[in-house]
């Protein structure tokens, strides 16, 4: 795999600079512009214009003049290597660009082959070597296509260890190696979520994280940060083992449930903060497992329970605070909007959007 087509195109082109002749014609039009009308500002604001004529040039003037010839070509030299050197500049950093893109190219065509190879031990040296090149790539547009790979990686077609045969020791091996090389990658994703934007050059918040269809049997998310960016877990499977989402942070980002199925494990919400951006449940389906949502905090932006399914895991919101933000759950089916009352019984918020067959029964709700 190769970093983006439109990136490749741009160093086709080449560092675009108009011709010298061009550059150089224009700067001595501006210069003569800029003399002549600091000129006449000049003259004008010293009253110049009352000074004597003189009907004959001595020789003082005659050598002024020709100082100040001297001084305009000087002037013009000195204009022209600037020029020069500016565009010498602009050349010497297109080409440090160029060398740099080209050896982050060679870096990255032998990463990717490394996560392609037998062995989880290489595939495991490929995915560190990914995550380092990404920490080092010159641009935030090749940064985000080593991130593109390494969610990519997680789309890869997964069995469940029920699948696999008792007897089959090999496979058995192959399938803890290639966990290990997927919960690694998890792993190094949310480290470099939890780096403070702008403070620190490695953080990868901000970016767009595509874990589209992923079946997870595990993976720690807890204290991420998903700010700004798109994060996609449309259609993702959670159906063995605890995917930790507790204490995250969802701020001013687009993230993504549509359509994922929660039948297993735990999903770990507790603690998470949701405040701006949109979070996204629509038509999930939550059919088995445990989803938490315990001690949330809902403060800004919108999630969105549309369509979603509740048929058979337990979805809890114990002691969720809601100060501000917008909880959809219209359309929902097999919700109980009981458990979203915190454990102290105070009355659920404006903002919560429920089903049209519930109505408020004191600081619970009822079904109509």
């Amino acid at each position: 795999m190769r970093p983006h087509l439109p990136r490749r195109r741009a160093e086709r082109r080449g560092l675009s600079l108009w011709p010298v002749g061009t550059v150089l014609a224009l700067t001595f039009a501006t210069a003569i512009a800029v003399a002549a009308a600091a000129f006449f500002a000049g003259w004008w604001i010293i009253g110049a214009q009352g000074l004597e004529s003189e009907r004959r040039i001595s020789s003082q003037t005659l050598f002024d003049l020709v100082k100040l010839s001297l001084g305009a070509v000087a002037g013009a030299g000195a204009l022209v290597a600037l020029v020069v050197s500016y565009r010498r500049q602009r050349v010497d950093e297109d080409g440090a660009q160029r060398e740099a893109t080209r050896l982050h190219t060679e870096r990255f065509t032998t990463a990717v082959s490394q996560l392609g190879a037998e062995s989880a031990a290489v595939r495991l040296g490929g995915v560190h070597a990914l995550a380092g090149l990404a920490d080092d790539a010159p641009t935030r547009e090749l940064r985000q296509t080593c991130i593109d790979v390494l969610c990519a990686y997680l789309r890869l077609p997964y069995l469940a260890e029920a699948d696999l045969s008792k007897d089959d020791t090999d496979a058995r091996h192959a399938y803890l190696g290639l966990r290990e090389v997927r919960h690694a990658v998890i792993r190094l994703i949310c480290d470099h979520l939890r780096l403070p934007a702008g403070a620190d050059p490695h953080s990868w918040q901000g970016h767009d994280l595509d874990f589209s269809a992923v079946a997870f049997d595990g993976g720690d998310f807890y204290n991420a940060v998903f700010a700004g960016g798109r994060v996609r877990f449309d259609r993702a499977v959670f159906a063995r083992g605890t995917v930790a989402f507790y204490g995250a942070e969802f701020s001013d980002a687009s993230v993504s449930f549509s359509g994922a199925e929660f039948s297993g494990g735990k999903v770990d919400f507790t603690g998470a903060k949701f405040s701006g951006g949109a979070v996204s449940f629509s038509r999930a389906v939550f059919s088995g497992g445990t989803v938490d949502f315990g001690y949330a905090a809902f403060s800004g932006g919108t999630v969105v329970f549309e369509g979603a399914e509740f048929s058979g895991s337990t979805v809890t919101f114990g002691d969720a605070e809601f100060t501000g933000g917008t909880v959809d759950l219209s359309g929902a089916a097999g919700v109980a909007p009981s458990d979203l009352v915190p454990s102290g019984g105070s009355p659920l918020p404006t903002g919560l959007s429920l089903p049209s067959a519930w109505y408020p029964v004191g600081p619970r709700w009822s079904k109509g």
